[in-house]
């Protein structure tokens, strides 16, 4: 009886060295399979062979155990590999902005690798990368840990198309001359699209060590996905920002003005806000065409809008409206504020003149009508309807100067006369 428990320890031990060798099976796993041929072991003890054959059963069952639990293995490893692939490709062909596409990308990443810490993407475009989306373990989203190096992993990638694996931050030359006290791992792979660079993922984990070769396998699925989705969002976004732009100014047109007029009403109702809406009109414009034609004209038209719109706020948004006419929206705004600011547009316009070569300059000026949502209407078009009437009203009794919109009324009715404080 002992030596069929010496055997059995020994068969024990010699089954163990096989399953330990075989890196195809999760550690998590290989206990379940070691119990799996005790059982099988104990079984062949109990059975009419002879002692002799007995070992050799019993390495054929361990064996063949193993062959069998790989095999099983990777067929649901490659199950796992296509239901991401699935996953991924339908969440990136789900939308064509380019935002959502990109933080599409970095979800997905940190869902595939373990122990992920953070991904990034910049985007490639003529040999500079710029911050694209990011995503931490935290939850945090768009908030890069650091841009790019010139001599760094991420515009190495750019620059040679390659992925670049660093299995130890701390000790890998690349890492050698930064202030961060980074650690862990980190692949860097190429976004490539038609042969070019698109841009760069990189995935970073708080381990150190080599990548699996599924997880390799899975990262460069995404990168092919995730090119041909930003590549494709790309191109939505220049034909979309082509369309609403204005072709003599470049700044938004009057289609970008209804659906910035739409996100800023959702916005404020959302959040309880409010918002402003100043249309303006270029006084003395119609002299420069007549007088100077309308080459001339639309020269000046470009330089006189751009730069009142230099002058702008980040959050403001100003537009062609149409003609000589602009119109400008600004977020969490009520009258007081609407007034400073379009003082302040009437005083750029007294500092403005466009030169003429053998000429005296060319001085303009403004008027403008200003509607406050909720204030003087609770819809973008009757909003907008509301400043511009103030507008026509400002044009015909107090030109260089604004009128606010009579508050509580619809767009029809009469309007108050304010005139700027600068009166």
């Amino acid at each position: 009886m002992q030596n069929n428990k010496t055997d059995r320890k020994d068969v024990f031990r010699r089954a163990w060295e096989i399953i330990a060798q075989d890196n195809s099976i999760a550690p998590e796993e290989k206990q379940g399979i070691l119990k799996l041929i005790q059982v099988l072991v104990e079984a062949t003890e109990a059975s009419p062979a002879r002692p002799e054959k007995q070992d050799d059963q019993i390495k054929g069952f361990t064996q063949e155990i193993i062959s069998k639990h790989s095999l099983m293995t990777l067929v649901k490893q490659q199950a796992d590999e296509l239901d991401a692939l699935k996953r991924i490709s339908l969440n990136l062909t789900s939308s064509l902005n380019l935002q959502t596409v990109l933080e599409t990308v970095v979800t997905e990443a940190m869902k595939l690798m373990k122990n992920s810490r953070a991904a990034h993407i910049f985007l490639h475009a003529h040999g500079k990368l710029e911050f694209g989306a990011s995503l931490n373990s935290e939850g945090v989203v768009n908030k890069p840990i650091a841009m790019p190096r010139p001599n760094g992993l991420t515009y190495l990638v750019a620059n040679n198309g390659l992925p670049i694996i660093v299995e130890d931050i701390q000790a890998h030359s690349l890492y050698k001359d930064t202030i961060h006290d980074w650690h862990g791992s980190i692949i860097g792979i190429p976004l490539k699209f038609s042969n070019s660079i698109v841009g760069v993922m990189n995935i970073s984990r708080s381990t150190t060590g080599g990548f699996s070769r599924s997880e390799l396998r899975l990262m460069g699925l995404l990168a092919d996905q995730a090119a041909v989705a930003i590549s494709n969002a790309s191109l939505h976004k220049g034909v979309s920002d082509l369309a609403n732009t204005d072709s003599v100014t470049g700044l938004p047109n009057r289609r970008a003005l209804d659906e910035r007029l739409q996100d800023e009403m959702r916005y404020a109702k959302s959040t309880n806000s409010k918002f402003s809406v100043v249309m303006m009109d270029l006084d003395g414009f119609k002299n420069v065409n007549d007088t100077l034609g309308h080459s001339i004209g639309d020269d000046v038209l470009h330089h006189v809008f751009n730069y009142l719109a230099e002058k702008m706020r980040a959050t403001d948004f100003l537009a062609r409206y149409g003609g000589d006419e602009l119109t400008l929206i600004m977020r969490d705004s009520d009258i007081g504020v609407a007034e400073i600011v379009t003082n302040k547009i009437l005083d750029l316009m007294k500092a403005y003149s466009y030169p003429i070569p053998g000429s005296k300059p060319i001085q303009l000026g403004i008027t403008a009508g200003i509607a406050v949502y909720p204030l003087h209407s609770h819809n973008a078009s009757d909003l907008l309807r509301a400043a511009d009437a103030a507008l026509y009203q400002a044009k015909k009794y107090n030109r260089g100067k604004f009128i606010v919109a009579k508050a509580g009324t619809g767009p029809l009715d009469p309007l108050s006369i304010r005139s700027s404080k600068k009166e």
